[in-house]
């Protein structure tokens, strides 16, 4: 009798193995299931992520060509910032940063990753600390059919990329491993005005993980470990980059039913290290000097987690705690006099977050209700920046930098009516914070001719907000459409406080083309916007599947610059655009041949927070064939930005824009078995 009911009850633990099941309550709330054929025709995750509108890095670009200092990512266009302001978890496994909140995309393989749902909207409740405008949440795959997986590819700017993924089985342990690398030059991101300063940016990554799980018949244990390097050239002389990590977890979850509460308990740490030069560029663009090493930047993070699930016959209620830990600094040399440093930084601290949540959901007839809140306390200690002279060993800065904490509570609500045949309408309102890095708060930065000062004093970002939408989730043709409004209290944004050259507070030399800029609280950012997502599954001439997918976002946000800075008030957030949609479809022409084709239209956005620097709106068009020659072997074939149209990601104070990706065409071959 027993061994007739395990390989049931085993599949389900090992699916879920790392999380409780999905809650009741998340159909209340704007949760979008990101279209699984991406992840296996797009090359780099944050590519994935963005055929959700309103989905993007810092900049607008992908992991490619990006410095890992701007590749944090935010929803819905209110106001991306290099650090993010979404929560980004692998498994419930946070994988922001430690120490700039940012996500290395490269350590995150498409082949890892089984599923994709992204929450808009604040994340109060289970998500906790950093959930501000919402969450990507991750699932990993156990296992994959057949066993085993590898693509290996390249493309015509002389990228490479090679990966594979495998699982197997002895008696009640799953085990699955997954690693990636790739390297090569891409293309110069400055197009006009280019000088003998421009060069490729390049990247060199590795990445790889494994996990074991166990059937412990009470429960499952997860553990999982993984490390990933990457280093790159920024597309300046003497600007290069240099990150690595290594993480690990364990989670013990038991599933609940009628009869048996559901629990999980999670613990997790990881560490990172960031080497990160930046150049001065003439403004003839034709030499570039180093101006900045920040030669190592140590971080750890580590965090627990718990929560337990009753189901009853009304619904579910749901209870938790969970601890965030980071600490780190960054070591530099910096203020170079012909070619050599003068000075040296070291700047960094500890943070901690700390809250309980509790949850409800309740079900009668076709209405869904369900409501919980947090209580979260935030720390900021052991802050310091200490700057010395290398001449001498002479300290020319050390500020007292005083800890701050306080308590911040949360809550979330949402209502949702079943009207039948897959059909409903649902409302929500919710609460969130994110408090700032450790990059925020304590390091200052110069990219290109900016410096941008750092801000000990700065406070947790807070958003309140809620949404409507009426929708259909089962049948040929899916859909949600709706519109939310959110005010953001005091984000942290990048004031820009004058122009160089000149020499600025704290000895900040600024040359000519830059800009002194200074994170700070303004008041607030006020959005309004309009989102929908649609697919529709049919069948060709032929008798071929056919999905055809719309999905558009449209986002009005204003900042409130307070008394402190009246000069941004009126003006749109730094980096976000009004309108993002994307069309796309895949279309089974035979039953080996699957042609996918995308198109992706993004407004104009402003560079700076003063609206002066116009990054113009741009439109993308993708193409890709894949033939699966043998049922365990394909071949394919894509193009990526076809039209090669010239997408702006920055703009510097003397009109110099930088691009993402031209054309490119892609090839490779894929395994499964």
């Amino acid at each position: 009798m027993m061994a007739a009911d395990q390989p049931p009850a085993v599949e389900t633990v090992v699916v879920n193995a790392a999380r409780l099941p999905t809650s009741l309550a998340d159909a209340a709330f704007s949760i979008v299931t990101v279209d699984p054929n991406a992840l296996q025709t797009l090359p780099r995750l944050d590519q994935v992520l963005e055929t959700s509108p309103g989905v993007s890095l810092f900049r607008r670009g992908s992991s490619a060509g990006a410095n890992p200092t701007t590749q944090g990512v935010s929803l819905r266009a209110i106001g991306p910032t290099a650090a993010g302001r979404a929560l980004v978890t692998l498994d419930g496994v946070p994988q922001n940063d430690p120490f700039g909140n940012w996500v290395i995309w490269t350590a995150l393989p498409t082949e890892e990753i089984q599923g994709v749902s992204i929450v808009r909207g604040a994340g109060a409740g289970p998500y906790g600390a950093g959930a501000l405008t919402g969450v990507i949440d991750l699932q990993s795959y156990t296992k994959v059919d057949g066993g085993a997986m590898a693509d290996i590819s390249g493309s015509d700017l002389g990228q490479r990329r090679v990966a594979a993924a495998g699982g197997a089985q002895t008696g009640n342990v799953q085990f699955f491993g997954v690693a990636a690398a790739e390297n090569g030059d891409h293309w110069i991101p400055v197009r006009q005005f280019r000088g003998a300063a421009d060069s490729p940016l390049t990247v060199e990554d590795a990445t790889g993980s494994g996990k074991a799980v166990v059937d412990l018949g009470f429960a499952n244990l997860t553990a999982q470990a993984g490390a990933y390097r990457e280093a790159r050239g920024s597309g300046t002389v003497y600007a290069n980059s240099a990150s690595q990590g290594e993480d690990g977890s364990m989670t013990l979850a038991a599933q609940p039913d009628a009869t048996h509460l559901g629990w999980r308990l999670q613990g997790w740490a990881r560490d990172s290290n960031l080497y990160n030069t930046s150049a001065s560029v003439a403004l003839s663009r034709q030499t570039a000097s180093l101006s900045d090493s920040q030669y190592k930047t140590p971080a750890f993070g580590w965090g627990v987690n718990a929560a337990t699930r009753k189901l009853t016959d009304w619904g579910s209620i749901e209870a938790g705690a969970d601890v965030r830990a980071n600490e780190g600094q960054s070591e530099e040399h910096y203020s170079y006099v012909n070619g050599s440093a003068t000075r040296l930084r070291v700047a960094g601290g500890d943070t901690l977050q700390a809250g309980v949540y509790a949850e409800g959901a309740w079900r009668s007839g076709p209405w869904l209700l369900t409501g919980g809140g947090r209580i979260d306390e935030w720390q900021n200690t052991d802050g310091h920046r200490v700057e010395r002279l290398l001449s001498t060993g002479a300290v020319t800065l050390n500020p007292t930098i005083p800890n701050r904490s306080g308590v911040l509570p949360t809550a979330r609500a949402g209502l949702r009516r079943d009207l039948g045949d897959g059909f409903y309408v649902r409302t929500a309102g919710y609460e969130g914070f994110r408090a700032p890095s450790l990059n925020e708060l304590y390091r200052p930065f110069r990219q290109g001719n900016n410096v941008t000062e750092a801000n000990s004093n700065l406070k947790p970002e807070k958003l309140y907000g809620g949404d409507v939408a009426a929708g259909r989730d089962a049948g040929p043709l899916t859909f949600s459409a709706g519109a939310f409004i959110s005010q953001m209290r005091d984000p942290v944004a990048n004031v820009t406080l004058g122009s160089g050259p000149g020499t600025f507070p704290f000895g900040e030399v600024v040359a000519a083309g830059g800009f002194y800029i200074q994170r700070e609280n303004i008041a607030a950012i006020n959005a309004r916007g309009l989102e929908a997502d649609t697919a529709f599954h049919l069948t060709s001439p032929g008798g071929q599947p056919l999905v055809l997918r719309l999905s558009g976002d449209y986002t009005d946000a204003q900042v409130d610059g307070g008394d402190a800075n009246p000069q941004i008030t009126g003006k749109r957030p730094a980096q976000t655009p009004k309108l993002s949609a994307t069309a796309g479809g895949d279309w089974t022409v035979v039953p080996r041949v699957v042609v996918s084709a995308a198109v992706r239209y993004e407004g104009a956005r402003f560079a700076d927070d003063q609206n002066t620097l116009v990054l113009p709106a741009a439109t993308t068009v993708d193409l890709r064939v894949d033939w699966q020659v043998r049922p365990e072997f394909g071949l394919f074939l894509s193009g990526e930005n076809l039209a090669n149209a010239a997408v702006a990601t920055d703009e510097t104070a003397n009109f110099v824009k930088s691009y993402d990706e031209p054309r490119v065409f892609r090839f490779g071959l894929r395994f499964r078995g």
